[in-house]
């Protein structure tokens, strides 16, 4: 399919308020958003059928006529030329920081875990392998669109700064998305600030370091309120001027668009032989784009979103969404049915120890639409899944990585044996 005659992107509404705004704005965010009310989320509004992708390895220019950047950059009056080169140019300059660019990702059935946990050989479990994408996990495929975003915006000459005086990019996180983010930082040599809690590892540290990114170490403060002082000192930054550049689509909704790369791909090799995929959250990002692109491209896998027993506001949103009115249309309830764990997350998977699922609405709607459902995975569940996964497959996969599956050690008892169920693994173990 050509890009000329897509589909496509035809804007952003927001899924707690209704603002609607055109593709064109390149807003990050709600304008209804403000310091006092972050409760604002946008969303693309899109069609997709028919789903014919380009013939493609790089899932960007595969599923390009579909994505909201480039649907931006139209709108900004690129050509198709220009709009192609940003993101061809990208790959190239991510792929000599990397080693790689972006390429399609495997998914196969994994034959020893799957009779490991006693499925059928008609079901079992296929492993998407997000271990093999830039920076060792699918974070930089979200920030791969944010990054496009800046670049259209400076060459449709858009943007609020000139190249040659950018504003420094900012993003609060742990470990794989700051990796991520420093490094397509560093593949345009745009300066970047990461706020990281106490506990990000040493190894973590050094590669940020290597990439050129300014860390700052960000314990709580008694002033702050309840949730993550990363984000708060992050969002501290934004406000003094820099760019959000992480994956809470409540800060930068492009995070929500290179996302759905991934569930496209799984689209395109499975399609409508899946009967569920589990997927893990933290900040809800992931699991909002696998659910809007299986979705927008016909394909209804019921999707759950898996959440360790040590934080797991999701499920408790979900629960609070249905004695509030029901699952459907929960934007205006957001203050009564998300807010920030009360306790001192904790799990192995430490990864999706997120205060906040920011992205909560997405995967509520996208839970409702296929008949799933939240999963809270003991942390029994998550250290025999890491263990499962190292034992039973080739994958050298972190414990975060292999929460989804953790997922499905927990609901076990209801899938039946001949269920074909996806999971992702994402997160190299470092």
């Amino acid at each position: 399919m050509s890009v000329t005659d897509r589909p496509g992107v035809t804007g952003m509404v927001c899924a707690a308020c209704g603002t609607q705004v055109p593709v064109e704005a390149g807003a990050l965010v709600c304008p209804a958003s403000s310091p006092d009310d972050r409760h604002h989320v946008l969303q693309f509004v899109d069609t997709v059928a028919p789903f014919r992708p380009v013939d493609d390895p790089n899932p960007f220019v595969a599923y390009r006529a579909y994505l909201a950047v480039d649907a931006y950059g139209a709108a900004v009056g690129l050509d198709d030329t220009r709009r192609l080169a940003v993101i061809t140019g990208l790959d190239d300059a991510v792929a000599r920081v990397a080693g790689t660019g972006f390429r399609r990702t495997p998914l196969a059935r994994a034959d020893e875990l799957s009779a490991a946990l006693g499925f059928a050989p008609s079901g079992g479990i296929w492993v998407k392998d997000e271990t093999r994408n830039v920076a060792g996990s699918h974070k930089a495929r979200h920030l791969f669109t944010e990054m496009v975003q800046l670049l259209m915006s400076e060459e449709a000459g858009t943007a609020r700064w000139v190249p040659s005086a950018r504003p420094r990019l900012a993003i609060a996180s742990c470990g794989n998305a700051a990796i991520a983010a420093s490094t397509l930082a560093r593949a345009v040599d745009w300066p970047i600030d990461v706020f990281v809690p106490p506990s990000a590892s040493d190894t973590v540290l050094r590669i940020l370091e290597s990439l050129g990114a300014t860390v700052t170490v960000c314990p709580r403060r008694e002033s702050d309120p309840a949730g993550d002082p990363c984000v708060f000192r992050f969002r501290e930054a934004v406000a003094g001027g820099a760019v959000p550049f992480g994956v809470q689509g409540t800060e930068n909704a492009w995070c929500r668009d290179g996302g759905r790369t991934i569930g496209w791909e799984i689209t395109d090799e499975l399609a409508h032989r899946i009967d569920r995929i589990f997927v893990q959250v933290g900040g809800g990002a992931f699991a909002a784009c696998i659910g809007a692109s299986l979705r927008s491209s016909g394909v209804h896998p019921m999707l759950h979103a898996v959440q360790a027993a040590g934080c797991a506001p999701l499920e408790r949103a979900w629960r609070r969404a249905i004695a509030t009115g029901g699952i459907d249309n929960v934007g205006a309830r957001w203050d009564q049915c998300m807010w920030p764990w009360e306790d001192e997350p904790h799990s192995l998977a430490d990864g999706i120890l997120d205060d906040e699922t920011y992205d909560w609405i997405g995967v509520v709607d996208a839970m409702a639409h296929t008949g799933g459902s939240p999963v809270v995975a003991a942390e029994a569940h998550i250290v025999e899944a890491h263990r499962l996964a190292l034992e039973h497959t080739a994958i050298n996969v972190s414990p975060t990585g292999t929460a989804g599956l953790a997922g499905v050690l927990a609901a076990r008892d209801r899938i039946a044996d001949e269920e074909r169920v996806v999971v992702v693994f994402s997160g190299v173990q470092r």
